[in-house]
C-alpha cells in the first residue's frame, strides 16, 4: 500500500445471516488515493450502503482487511476505530441530521467537541471557518430548523470539515435535493478535493453527479463490475 493511498479494501466478503444467510458483499477489492473524487454507484440492494458502513469502520462483521492511511484496522478494538473515525472520516448522507434545537454553529462544533482536542474557543473559530468555506457563515446563528434544505446540507458538510478529515463519506448526499442544490454539493466537493486534496468516497444515484467525479466504482449483486 502506498503512501498516496489513503483506504484499502482486500478481499471484504459480507455475510447477512438473519433471517437466512446471504452472501451480500463477494470479494471487494480496491483502493482510494489522496485526493481522488471516487462515486460508487449500482441498484438498490446492490450492496453499496453495506460497503460504505465497512469502509467507514462502522460495520467491523466482515471478512477481508481494510487499511486506512497505511494501517490495517480490521480487528481493532470498537474504541479506537471510534477515534480513528471521528477524526479522520466525514460523513455526509442523504439527510442532514443536524440537532433542529441547536444553532448552526453548535451543530459544526459537536464533531470537534466529541474529539477534544482543542479548546472551545478554537473549535468555535474552526467552526466559523469551515461556514464561511461553504458561504453559509451568515446562518451561523440561527438554529438548523430555521434554515432551508440546501443550507441546511451545506451546514451538514462543514461539520463533516470540522475536524479536518482525511476522507469524506457520503451516503446519497444529493439524494434529497433539487438539481440546483445538488450541483452546489458538486461543486464544493470538488472544491474540496482541489483546494484541500481531501478524499471523497460518494455512494450516489444520481449520473450526472458521478460523471463529475474521477473514478466511477460500478456494483451490481455485491460485487465490483467495473472500476
Amino acid at each position: 500500500m502506498g503512501n498516496d493511498t489513503i483506504l484499502e479494501a482486500q478481499h471484504i466478503n459480507k455475510y447477512f445471516r438473519e433471517p437466512v444467510l446471504f452472501h451480500v458483499l463477494k470479494d471487494i477489492h480496491f483502493k482510494i488515493n489522496n485526493g481522488e473524487f471516487v462515486s460508487v454507484m449500482g441498484k438498490s440492494g446492490c450492496g453499496k450502503s453495506t460497503l460504505l458502513y465497512i469502509l467507514s469502520t462502522m460495520d467491523t462483521d466482515y471478512e477481508g482487511n481494510l487499511f486506512f492511511m497505511g494501517k490495517k484496522i480490521t480487528g481493532k478494538p470498537h474504541e479506537e476505530l471510534a477515534r480513528i473515525r471521528n477524526q479522520h472520516i466525514g460523513f455526509v448522507f442523504q439527510f442532514h441530521y443536524l440537532l433542529s434545537e441547536f444553532t448552526v454553529l453548535e451543530n459544526v462544533m459537536l464533531p470537534a467537541k466529541k474529539l477534544g482536542m482543542k479548546s472551545l474557543d478554537e473549535i468555535k473559530h474552526d467552526a466559523i471557518e469551515k461556514l464561511r468555506l461553504l458561504h453559509i457563515e451568515d446562518q451561523a446563528h440561527k438554529l438548523a430548523s430555521q434554515i432551508s434544505g440546501g443550507q441546511k446540507q451545506r451546514v451538514a458538510i462543514a461539520r463533516a470539515l470540522i475536524n479536518d478529515p482525511a476522507i469524506i463519506m457520503g451516503d446519497e448526499p444529493t439524494g434529497n435535493l433539487d438539481s440546483h442544490n445538488s450541483d452546489n454539493v458538486l461543486r464544493i466537493f470538488r472544491d474540496l478535493v482541489l483546494e484541500k486534496k481531501l478524499s471523497l468516497l460518494v455512494v450516489t444515484h444520481d449520473h450526472d453527479f458521478a460523471d463529475q467525479t474521477d473514478r466511477i466504482i460500478e456494483m451490481g449483486d455485491g460485487r465490483i463490475l467495473k472500476d
